[in-house]
């Protein structure tokens, strides 16, 4: 699935946003932007073959996936930039308000 502009966008501010809070060199900038332009069209994909899904179907499917996206950004950050990464995809779960832990 081709991303839109829009979508493009929002992806490279993400990227953006870790990049300062991780301070990833240009590398791993890249390697975390293609990642998430990965995942989101695996995610547009999924929902053109699923147009009925819920959100709630959604987030199972993310979750089902985690140690997949944990073990990829693993291949890239650093020990430290690690643990600030648990702490976000935490903060981000909290304010989602799912309880997405296994």
């Amino acid at each position: 699935m081709n991303l839109t502009q829009e979508q493009r966008e929002q992806v490279v501010t993400e990227v953006k946003r870790f990049a300062t809070d991780l301070h990833l060199s240009d590398d791993q900038k890249e390697k975390l932007q293609n990642a998430f332009t990965d995942a989101r069209s695996k995610v547009g994909d999924y929902l053109q073959q699923h147009p009925g899904i819920t959100k709630a179907d959604i987030a199972k499917q993310v979750v089902s996936h985690r140690d997949q996206i944990r073990q990829r950004v693993m291949n890239f950050l650093t020990p430290d930039q690690l643990k600030m990464w648990d702490s976000e995809m935490a903060k981000a779960k909290e304010f989602l308000g799912q309880n997405l832990s296994a």
